[in-house]
């Protein structure tokens, strides 16, 4: 899904989106995600029941939606479902993750279920919402305690942090978030004396 002669106007946003995530994450990015955000990998832009994911079966792409949810849930904006993340996500690991990434991904997803399991006796889609963020704020602790590892990044470290950046470089994150304002900002040659006020000479 690399698009090519992608307009100045969406690279800034895709560089604005990836400075955002690191700062709320609070260190630097993975460099599978920085290659792929700006190589231009973006959600499938297909129907729901069109969208066939290629590095996630269907329960595990939809155990990603519910889990980024909870991380970007819907506001006063739409949400990371809404959003589409969980198909950035799933292009992100199929277009820019190596083999055994994409694997460490996965068993890091079917943790969660596991730890829901031993926790309530459900998977972690079938557990009360409250048990849920219990569980990703459990993960979330763990993740960050010891800060970024360059050798060994924690899974709900790179969900969070493809979580972000997918929302960021979605529609909705581009028009309803970033808000990019061109630097020094428009051009225009011609300016009627009446909107200047005065005239002025260098």
């Amino acid at each position: 899904m690399t698009q090519t002669g992608r307009s100045a106007q969406e690279t800034i946003d895709r560089r604005e989106a990836l400075r955002r995530a690191a700062v709320l994450l609070g260190g630097a990015l993975a460099a599978p995600t920085v290659v792929g955000v700006l190589a231009g990998c973006e959600a499938a832009r297909v129907p729901d029941d069109a969208w066939v994911p290629r590095a996630f079966t269907r329960p595990q792409a939809d155990l990603v939606a519910a889990i980024a949810e909870h991380i970007l849930p819907e506001t006063d904006t739409p949400g990371a479902r809404t959003a589409g993340v969980h198909r950035f996500i799933d292009a992100m690991l199929a277009e820019s993750y190596a083999a055994p990434e994409r694997k460490g991904f996965l068993a890091g997803l079917a943790d969660v279920d596991a730890r829901a399991g031993r926790i309530s006796g459900h998977p972690f889609l079938q557990c009360t919402v409250a048990d849920q963020r219990a569980l990703l704020e459990v993960l979330d602790r763990e993740a960050f305690a010891a800060g970024p590892d360059p050798l060994e990044t924690p899974f709900f470290r790179t969900l969070k942090e493809l979580t972000l950046v997918g929302y960021y470089t979605s529609q909705t994150g581009a028009t309803r978030e970033l808000h990019h304002a061109p630097v020094p900002g428009r051009y225009d040659g011609c300016v009627p004396l009446a909107q200047v006020g005065r005239t002025w000479a260098v």
